[in-house]
């Protein structure tokens, strides 16, 4: 076994990799900011921010990086030397952005959504229909497989998010699996880890555990939940890496089919089919696209939020590429 990590705290957190200025880290945690805030709206991914922001193979290299090297390195009592190969100072600004955005923004979307539906859909729409946009441009080569794959992404994120939230168990075992899927979906750009929750009927269960968190049972339910996220973390993250890695072309062709195939999930205007009570407010959960019934006010409000959103990820996009490798070393 190799020797354990000879310096401090401090030496073995700068050894991680991770922006190498505050200006960079700022940056990076702005990017998890917008995470973040994409992250509160079931419907909306985070991955696909994450993408568009040039991220998204840092992201996938940083949750890669805890492995069985660390794991060692943890049972040895290096902690020091875990925390030097993990990508620490990475996660830790990009995470730092995330819960940020969900602790400040989470009251304010659940309002927007619930009292003024149409513009805030229309928002995040114009912000998706953009990031297709910017995924598209980095696939090299649209002929072939990378057209084929385009396809298959699109047929299965309609699939996903036309799936209809059923009724299943709250053992421990099916909690255990919701945290899998959730955070494989979370990752996943287009689709929704919030909406993956809905769909396996565990939404309103794994929420109101974090109400009273202190309670044994809930305790208990969210040690679970958080287990099988760092499983799917663990094996996904090296699915996605690997895809990345040897098929880049047809994994971004796929991904940018799948944001395509989940668009119809945030079209501002819906047929609601079926709601669900949430945290004792109403949502719509499943629902046909519509055309708006009126040219009025409220349809010119959702054009100009629509574009505000799709420019805001061309600002986005632009501010990315000027901070190339801001995210590394």
């Amino acid at each position: 076994m190799k020797e354990k990590f000879k310096g401090t705290w401090k030496d073995a957190f700068l050894a991680s990799p991770g922006p190498a200025s505050v200006r960079k880290a700022s940056m990076l945690w702005l990017k998890g900011v917008c995470m973040g805030s994409a992250d509160v709206i079931p419907g909306v991914s985070g991955g696909t921010i994450a993408l568009i922001t040039g991220i998204y193979t840092d992201l996938i290299g940083a949750l890669r990086s805890f492995d069985w090297t660390v794991v060692k390195k943890i049972l040895a009592l290096d902690f020091k030397g875990a925390m030097a190969q993990v990508h620490v100072r990475f996660l830790a600004a990009l995470f730092l952005g995330i819960v940020t955005a969900i602790l400040s923004l989470v009251r304010l979307m659940n309002f927007l959504l619930h009292y003024h539906p149409v513009p805030t859909w229309s928002l995040f729409f114009g912000l998706i229909v953009g990031s297709i946009l910017i995924v598209g441009k980095q696939v090299t080569d649209w002929f072939g497989k990378a057209a084929i794959c385009f396809v298959a992404g699109i047929i299965s994120g309609s699939i996903i998010v036309n799936l209809i939230p059923i009724n299943t168990p709250e053992t421990l075992w099916f909690i255990f699996l919701c945290g899998i899927v959730a955070i494989c979906a979370m990752i996943l750009p287009g689709i929704s880890g919030a909406f993956i929750l809905l769909i396996l009927g565990k939404y309103e269960f794994i929420t109101g555990t974090l109400k009273n968190p202190f309670l044994v049972s809930n305790i208990i339910v969210i040690i679970v939940f958080c287990f099988g996220c760092l499983l799917g973390l663990a094996g996904f993250s090296r699915v996605l890496n690997y895809l990345l890695s040897k098929f880049q072309n047809l994994t971004l062709a796929f991904l940018a089919g799948l944001i395509t195939g989940s668009l119809q999930k945030i079209w501002p205007w819906k047929e609601v089919i079926a709601t669900q009570i949430i945290r004792g407010k109403e949502h719509v959960i499943w629902g046909h696209p519509i055309l708006p019934n009126a040219i009025d006010q409220e349809f010119f409000l959702a054009v100009i939020m629509a574009m505000l959103g799709f420019l805001a990820v061309l600002v986005i996009e632009r501010m990315s590429r000027n901070e190339v490798g801001g995210s590394g070393g």
